[in-house]
């Protein structure tokens, strides 16, 4: 018989994969900046077409522009917390599904752990039960 379980995926920091990350990071940040510039471009071209109301315009403008500025700042922390991380640290990547095989006179305890796949610079390094 088959169950479904849960497996974590963690990525061992190293200095490859922590400069993917801040790149990572810093690709979003930019894109989030990108397009807070243009919707404010959006709303000031908007506003001046006069074919809408104002101030529900620029109120929607304003809540899309906040959404992205506080995305950029938990950006800007996990930035700040990925330099702080020392190398060979652990990170949560991903959980996945799995099919298990169960038969009759497993032990229950060993297979109702959740696994957990260790990454190494893109290289399944550890399989954890």
């Amino acid at each position: 018989m088959q169950i479904i379980q849960t497996v974590v995926v963690k990525q061992v920091l190293t200095e490859k994969s922590k400069a993917k990350l801040f790149e990572t990071y810093h690709a979003r940040k930019l894109q989030l900046q990108k397009e807070c510039d243009q919707l404010h471009f959006e709303m000031k071209r908007l506003e001046n077409t006069k074919t809408f109301s104002p101030g529900s315009l620029k109120v929607q403008f304003e809540k899309e522009i906040s959404l992205r500025r506080e995305k950029v700042k938990l950006i800007d922390f996990q930035i700040e917390q990925l330099h702080i991380l020392p190398i060979g640290s652990e990170l949560k990547e991903t959980e996945m599904q799995a099919l298990v095989d169960i038969k009759v006179g497993d032990h229950w305890d060993a297979i109702s752990g959740q696994p957990v796949i260790i990454i190494k610079d893109g290289i399944i390094e550890e399989i954890r039960r």
